[in-house]
């Protein structure tokens, strides 16, 4: 039997499948035009991945959208995602941009939920895991191979790793 997490009205739980759909542009014009289209478009969840914003290393720029995204939302839950270069994103950071960014996000009441990166210093994640924790955010530990599938024996490495360092696992492949 596995805990459930609810975040809004959404509880994640074995047996229950959910949506999750991604929310993607260059411009918050974009992000905005498309985040009207998703409120009816009957997702459970609504992940921004930010690493698609063209101004997504300027924190203010990032917080004001974020602001405007969360309005255009109502109810849904959002999922604050930046992926990096290395696990198939669009852009890459510096790591102490990659935590201060979702730490500032976390803080903001602007978030339900964040996604953080398996592979990154175990120190900052479980200092950003806490943080997050502290503002009432949940946190989804996620993993992104998209050039093999590892041995049976490493996902399951990942996995623990994930369940150790946050209540939410995704593994993709």
């Amino acid at each position: 039997m596995t805990n459930a997490v609810t975040v809004k009205n959404i509880t994640f739980q074995e047996g229950v499948t959910l949506i999750c759909v991604p929310l993607i542009g260059k411009t918050l014009d974009e992000i905005l035009g498309n985040a009207h289209g998703l409120v009816d478009a009957g997702a459970d969840i609504i992940e921004w991945r930010v690493d698609h914003f063209a101004q997504v290393r300027e924190m203010a720029q990032v917080m004001a959208a974020l602001a405007e995204i969360r309005g255009a939302l109502k109810a849904l839950p959002l999922l604050f995602t930046f992926r990096s270069k290395k696990e198939g994103g669009e852009t890459e950071l510096s790591d102490e941009a990659y935590f201060a960014l979702n730490r500032e996000a976390a803080r903001s009441g602007l978030v339900d939920v964040i996604d953080i990166e398996l592979f990154n210093d175990e120190a900052q994640i479980r200092a950003l895991v806490d943080d997050a924790h502290a503002a009432g955010v949940k946190v989804i530990m996620s993993n992104h191979d998209f050039h093999k599938t590892p041995a049976q024996e490493d996902i399951i490495y990942r996995l623990r790793r994930m369940q150790d360092l946050g209540p939410i696992c995704r593994r993709s492949r």
